[in-house]
């Protein structure tokens, strides 16, 4: 019997279920306390050590500043549309198809995205740290929506229940914090604490549906977008002007949600026949 799958009972004296398997409630609290020290650890060691974290200003000056048909920042502002393509697919799959588990993450995960188009769009129009907090904002739902997905279809669907609203409001407090305090420390963690999970989510947990390894294609795409953002000038000399990093972020980003819709359209329950 493998741990984490139900099985069916059968051949139980009475009806009875089967027994568990030994060790299997030990396991489970195991796995379940070492992610807990993987996602809340890098918080608290943020938060006794490191002093706080500002909002560098220079952060707004990116190297594709240009404007065309009255729009600034023109290439930055509309590499946001794939986020919008991918959210409104993903978001209109969820609400078509009874997708297997964590629909209502899923669901608020793919709204996230959409809404980055907006949030980003309306940075981008005039970037400064008021504007950035309507950037970041979609990005967290987005964050907590798969972070709660994450933990319901690996730990137990009753989590979805009373982790999706919490989460949520986690996320926008960690933007309203930064907003209040400038200190990036709790935002950050919001960002990444997701990004954590999945692998050790995927290496410690059995899988419950099929295609799992197509979130690591997406964190591998969102950690590439985070180092073309980092070398924002540098991508665009060597894209002789054509592309910036900043804007190659954008692009690389939404193909780590497309990469998540993906996953969805294609999973089954692990040991259910494929579909015809």
């Amino acid at each position: 019997m493998s741990v984490g799958r139900e099985e069916p009972g059968h051949g139980a004296p009475g009806g009875a279920s089967p027994k568990p398997e030994p060790g299997a409630g030990t396991r489970r609290q195991w796995r379940a306390w070492t992610l807990a020290l993987v996602v809340l650890a890098p918080l608290v060691l943020m938060m006794l050590v490191l002093d706080p974290i500002r909002q560098d200003p220079a952060y707004h000056l990116f190297a594709d500043y240009r404007s065309y048909c009255g729009v600034p920042n023109f290439l930055n502002a509309i590499s946001n549309i794939p986020f919008l393509i991918v959210g409104a697919i993903g978001l209109a799959f969820c609400l078509r198809n009874p997708v297997p588990g964590a629909l209502r993450s899923w669901q608020v995960f793919f709204l996230g995205v959409a809404l980055v188009f907006l949030g980003s769009g309306y940075y981008h129009w005039a970037p400064d740290n008021r504007t950035l907090v309507w950037d970041r904002l979609p990005m967290t739902i987005a964050f907590m929506g798969l972070f709660a997905a994450l933990l319901a279809e690996h730990m137990g669907a009753w989590l979805e229940r009373v982790l999706l609203a919490p989460a949520v409001a986690v996320g926008i407090a960690s933007v309203a914090w930064w907003a209040y305090s400038d200190d990036l420390r709790f935002y950050g963690w919001v960002q990444f604490a997701p990004l954590l999970a999945i692998p050790f989510a995927l290496a410690a947990y059995p899988a419950r549906y099929t295609h799992r390894r197509y979130l690591l294609y997406g964190l591998a795409c969102y950690l590439l977008a985070k180092v073309a953002e980092f070398y924002d000038p540098e991508i665009f000399t060597l894209t002789s002007r054509a592309l910036s990093g900043h804007s190659l972020k954008h692009l690389v980003s939404a193909l780590a949600g497309y990469y998540v819709f993906r996953m969805l359209q294609l999973r089954q329950p692990v040991g259910a026949q494929p579909s015809a």
